[in-house]
């Protein structure tokens, strides 16, 4: 994704140390049932859509922009289907971060989709059953958005 004005103020300020970033995923679906997915330009693997949201912004809204930006395709956010931090990152610019994911369920409902910026090499609609190779954290979240089920969130530990 692409480095957001504000982040580059805050990492002017704090070097590479370790930022706690909001993030949003998109699991779009058309109405055949298929996932829209962009190869992403900065690690070249198959993804959901994501992005972070400017400040002020609210996550469904951010997740509905950042698929139009990427794809150039229009989807509604129907529900949050995942919440979930993940592990650490280090950029090869020697940025560090860690990301809260909300991700949201959306349905499309207009729009050819294209590479639409510089974020991704390829965009396209894939079956179930067609999947590229992703990472797990991946399917999990098209898994999740598929199930009928409440949102997932890691279950808090007792002690």
């Amino acid at each position: 994704m692409a480095t957001p004005d504000f982040i580059r103020t805050i990492r002017a300020a704090a070097g590479h140390q370790l930022l706690w970033l909001p993030g949003v995923s998109a699991v779009v679906l058309d109405d055949g049932g298929r996932v829209l997915l962009g190869q992403r330009a900065d690690n070249l693997q198959w993804a959901v859509i994501s992005g972070i949201p400017d400040p002020g912004e609210q996550p469904a809204a951010c997740a509905v922009r950042e698929v139009y930006e990427e794809t150039g395709v229009r989807c509604v956010a129907e529900r949050i289907v995942l919440v979930k931090s993940g592990g650490e990152v280090t950029y090869p610019n020697g940025d560090q971060c860690q990301f809260m994911d909300i991700t949201f369920r959306c349905r499309a409902v207009d729009g050819e989709a294209r590479v639409n910026d510089d974020e991704s090499l390829q965009v396209g609609w894939f079956a179930m059953d067609a999947l590229p190779e992703m990472s797990e954290r991946q399917i999990f979240r098209i898994k999740q958005a598929l199930a009928d089920e409440p949102t997932w969130f890691e279950p808090m530990s007792r002690g």
